[in-house]
């Protein structure tokens, strides 16, 4: 039963919070959200009795580490122009809870540095400060409250040290018998690439490798912006894409995220031993989605909803079991935590919206239109059915209907009925641009080509790589 807020003469207990959040994880990559094909039996039963956000978004990156400010905005509870990465001068969820009485831990990836990490959790162990690494050889910190440990590399999986930690910190929490609330925030590094899972997850797809995704292309045909045709992400394969190569990237992907959902279920079996369970409420999400041959890109820095879209999930004390289509943003769980805790004060400078009547069923949604946008390249906007993205490099106009066409294959902004539509979601687009503080042009004084073939292009990889990515992926370049 879910316990209201603190008042004068009146005790309660609040609810505890996990919060298990994903790296790279695409929205469609779940059981629950219609996948056929990979299997998460753990966090599918958290979506069967909790509450699930079938149209939630990272709203956009000023960089290609799109994850860095995707989690400033989640932990700020701000939009991109007003966070910085280091989310300097920007309260965090957890510093908050904390300040209103609760024990907050924290273990996994952290990408905003140390400073902000220091003042969001009291405690934490296995602690990566960075990006990405070697899944294997994962470098993590320990936190006291006081000092940092020495770096040292985890020889185990990133998912099973981090899993572990937070094990651990749920056993102490219980034994201690601390009266207070937690809040124990558990960041992996998985499905993020290098995608190196353990054997026994690779092995049952390689007799059978999974389908490309519907809207899977050789080359995404058209130009977005230098920046983004040839990032990091991108060079996983070449151009045209070949679609084996697609496939055993795709089977790598499930495969880490297989064995993500084993840990998450470790994690969500210790919390029921030791009886917190009904007295926790359990968020699931993750940065952003990505590409894996969708479009002809494998990366996040598009705005297609591959790569902006994100799983959100909730369940515990106060949140009932059900479904929305409202358009809300990651960064909408501050509130809405801060909101189903009880006692917890939203601070000045939050824009995110408590989600909490949405969950409730007192109101169906909390914005008529949603805004995503990436570097000076590319501003989209939607709303319940239609989505256009403009790509402000090369002035090209893109017009979804997500209804009927839920994968963004058919572009309908050259119909002549599509102009007055066009002109509704420029003028959106606009708005929202004001109210966020978005300067970008949306015409470009000097467009690039819009169109660009890639076919035998050169790619190098990336030094974050271990040797078998850059031997399988890249053996041809690094032969040559």
């Amino acid at each position: 039963m879910f316990l209201a807020p603190h008042l004068a003469g009146q005790e309660s207990r609040r609810p505890n919070v996990l919060f298990l959040f994903a790296d790279d994880q695409r929205p469609d990559a779940l059981g629950a959200t219609g996948n056929p094909h990979v299997r998460t039996p753990h966090v599918d039963a958290l979506a069967d009795r909790g509450f699930r956000f079938e149209q939630a978004y990272c709203m956009g990156s000023r960089h290609g580490a799109v994850c860095a400010p995707s989690r400033a905005m989640m932990m700020s509870g701000r939009t991109l122009h007003r966070v910085k990465d280091s989310l300097e001068g920007a309260p965090t969820w957890p510093e908050r809870f904390g300040a209103s009485g609760y024990v907050t831990f924290g273990t996994g990836k952290w990408h905003n540095g140390q400073d902000s990490y220091k003042r969001s959790f009291q405690s934490g162990r296995a602690v990566f400060f960075g990006g990405m690494s070697d899944h294997f050889a994962v470098p993590v910190r320990d936190w006291d409250g006081q000092e940092m440990t020495p770096v040292r590399r985890e020889e185990r999986h990133s998912s099973e040290v981090f899993a572990d930690a937070a094990v651990g910190f749920l056993d102490a929490y219980a034994a201690s018998g601390d009266a207070r609330p937690f809040a124990c925030y558990v960041a992996f590094t998985a499905p993020h690439d290098p995608r190196d899972a353990p054997a026994e997850y690779l092995e049952r797809w390689r007799a059978s490798p999974p389908p490309l995704p519907p809207n899977f292309r050789g080359q995404h045909g058209f130009n977005i912006a230098p920046d983004v045709m040839r990032i990091r992400d991108e060079s996983l394969s070449g151009w045209p894409r070949d679609p084996a190569t697609i496939q055993t990237q795709l089977a790598e992907y499930y495969a880490l995220v297989e064995h993500l959902d084993g840990q998450v279920g470790r994690i969500l079996e210790r919390l029921d031993a030791l009886g917190l369970a009904d007295d926790t409420i359990v968020v699931y999400a993750a940065d952003h989605g990505l590409a894996l041959g969708s479009h002809g890109l494998l990366g996040k820095q598009s705005l297609y909803e591959h790569s902006m879209g994100t799983p959100v999930l909730l369940a515990g004390p106060g949140v009932p079991s059900g479904r929305s289509d409202a358009l809300v943003y990651l960064f909408d769980l501050f509130p809405t935590l801060c909101g189903l805790a009880g006692g917890v004060g939203v601070p000045d400078g939050v824009e995110g919206l408590d989600l909490g009547p949405v969950i409730r069923g007192e109101q169906p949604r909390v914005r008529s239109s949603l805004f995503t946008l990436y570097r000076d390249s590319q501003r989209a906007v939607r709303e319940d059915r239609f989505k256009l993205i403009r790509l402000t490099r090369t002035g090209k106009t893109m017009l979804f209907d997500l209804e009927r066409d839920p994968h963004e294959l058919h572009d309908l902004a050259a119909h002549p009925s599509s102009a007055p539509r066009i002109a509704h979601l420029l003028e959106e687009m606009r708005r929202w641009q004001e109210a966020t503080g978005d300067t970008q042009p949306l015409t470009p004084a000097e467009p690039l080509p819009l169109r660009i073939d890639l076919s035998g292009s050169e790619r190098k990889p990336d030094g974050h790589q271990p040797a078998w990515i850059r031997e399988r992926y890249f053996g041809e370049v690094r032969g040559g």
